[in-house]
């Protein structure tokens, strides 16, 4: 079974040309909402999953729904599929997608998802596996207990140079900052991110509307 043939009927040409402008990736594109994409995956039985994740995709629009029906299934058997699709993974849609997508089924066995998953997707050199690693922990582990980890993987991230690789990185610097202000500000303090980096996660803490004015200000006085 494959999804390319739904997914073709929902085609919305004007979508499509803003997509291509937007998310920088290698596939083809169909240019279907997201929204749409999950109506469709959710009216496929559980039972039926395992055939669709049998064919490789063939489309940008495709990775999306194998990602959304992989995510419905549970722990143990989303996470025999897990891999396969992290290398079909070349933009950032894919990976925050996806990412987002798992919380239901990670909810109960985070600790475990961690050590088996996130953690080697950190250590991995590959721009878009690292991503994901960062964009799991913003999605699944942003609470005090995680805040250690969440810290120290940055730390050792400190020195890569890619871009989305280094606004993952922001990105999450700011949620931490936003949602755990003292323990972040400890860490920014005495952090060796690079320059980019560190101003970037300014930049987005700055942009957050759940940050006052006076805080902005002071974040960008501080700015190395």
């Amino acid at each position: 079974m494959n999804l390319s043939s739904k997914l073709a009927k929902l085609t919305d040409t004007a979508y499509l040309k803003t997509n291509k402008t937007t998310i920088p990736t290698n596939w083809p594109m169909l240019g279907v909402r997201i929204p749409e994409i999950k109506k469709l995956v959710q009216k496929i039985p559980k039972e039926e999953i395992p055939n669709y994740l049998e064919t490789k995709p063939a489309n940008h629009e495709e990775i999306l729904a194998r990602g959304f029906l992989i995510a419905r299934l549970p722990y143990e058997e989303m996470l025999k599929y897990f891999d396969s699709q992290i290398t079909l993974f070349d933009n950032w849609c894919t990976v925050d997608t996806f990412c987002a997508a798992l919380r239901k089924s990670v909810k109960k066995n985070e600790a475990d998802f961690l050590e088996r998953k996130v953690k080697p997707l950190l250590k991995s050199q590959k721009e878009f596996e690292t991503r994901t690693g960062l964009v799991c922990l913003l999605d699944l582990f942003m609470s005090e207990e995680y805040m250690p980890t969440i810290f120290e993987s940055i730390e050792s991230l400190k020195d890569r140079n890619e871009y989305y690789v280094k606004m993952a990185i922001a990105w999450l610097l700011a949620e931490c900052y936003i949602k755990f202000r003292s323990k972040t500000e400890v860490f920014m303090h005495k952090t060796e991110l690079n320059d980019w980096t560190y101003k970037k996660t300014i930049s987005k803490i700055c942009d957050s509307y759940r940050v006052d004015e006076i805080d902005k200000r002071l974040l960008k006085e501080s700015i190395r």
